[in-house]
């Protein structure tokens, strides 16, 4: 989310590890190829997770894809549980708190409304922190870009989506914006990736009693456990790898517009793999919201300001 630390080049603390090991190979894409790689991977993981829907419901994917990455992220960060403050915990739990509830909230949206519109309404999260952080008079003009690409999503009125759909892709952007914040927070308490991956754990732990609720002994059956574990390594190990790589050689304001392309991406995943079509309205409101978001990164590079990247969710 979809899909998707704070600043990589910034603060490469809060940024995850790359996976010991990682193939050499995939440095051949290049920088670029790299980082649209781990996008595809991430939406297409997405698109994977909405066909495991009808098995486990959204609770239930949501869980398995949490625990799945944590039980990853910890055994390849294997973060010091002592020597750290309540502040730091208090920062770790809002962290693992403000994660969850953007998978969650992003999950029920795919449920309800197709993946294209989905990731363009939840990036309108990252896009409004991004204008609040510049204050600057162009801002006003990505805002009204965005606002019409919402707009002309809704139809004028969201009549062809579903409502509820809407309002969960709205939340799980909030709380994206909400995860951007502590996700800097948390890298500069933390060394390394310690911190995401504790604050995953904390995630996964506050979404396994939901998931049990919602979808009982289906999450313990082995093709719901193999596809849980399929979305979490399209959509957290392969791209945070991949990532991690391009980083190295790619200036971040490259990164960040890169990133402004999700939406696309994810209407593209939805067709091929979901069947989801766009509208030529739609296409053009995705469209204004990616503008709207390449004017606001390009705006923070030039006053030197971190820019948002993705968060580790669908």
């Amino acid at each position: 989310m979809s899909t998707r630390s704070a600043t990589p080049s910034a603060n490469p603390a809060a940024a995850p590890a790359s996976p010991a090991g990682a193939p050499r190979r995939f440095g051949s894409l290049g920088p670029v190829g790299l980082v649209l790689a781990g996008g595809i991977s991430v939406q297409f993981g997405a698109a994977v997770a909405v066909t495991l829907m009808p098995r486990a419901g959204a609770l239930g994917v949501v869980t398995l894809r949490l625990l799945a990455a944590a039980v990853v992220l910890l055994l390849v960060c294997r973060p010091r549980l002592r020597g750290h403050s309540r502040a730091d915990w208090g920062t770790v739990l809002a962290f693992g708190v403000a994660m969850g509830a953007m998978n969650g909230l992003f999950y029920e949206a795919v449920a309800r409304i197709p993946l294209g519109p989905a990731v363009t309404l939840e990036v309108l999260g990252p896009l409004a922190l991004s204008v609040l952080a510049s204050r600057r008079a162009v801002n006003a003009v990505w805002a009204a870009l965005a606002l019409a690409g919402v707009f002309l999503l809704g139809g004028g009125g969201f009549g062809d989506l579903d409502p509820t759909g809407v309002a969960f892709a709205l939340g799980a952007g909030a709380m994206w914006a909400a995860y951007i914040v502590f996700s800097a927070r948390t890298g500069r308490r933390f060394p390394q990736a310690d911190g995401l991956a504790l604050a995953m754990a904390v995630a996964a732990l506050l979404f396994l009693p939901l998931g049990i609720a919602a979808s009982g002994t289906r999450l313990l059956d082995p093709t719901t456990i193999a596809l849980g574990s399929a979305v979490a390594l399209l959509s957290s190990v392969l791209p945070y790898t991949l990532e991690l790589l391009a980083l190295r050689r790619l200036p971040a304001h490259t990164f960040a517009i890169l990133m402004s392309l999700e939406p696309a991406i994810a209407a593209t995943a939805g067709f091929l793999i979901l069947g989801q079509s766009l509208s030529p309205t739609e296409a053009a409101a995705i469209a204004l919201v990616i503008a709207a978001s390449i004017g606001a990164v390009r705006t923070q590079i030039g006053r030197g300001a971190r820019v948002p990247a993705r968060p580790p969710e669908a």
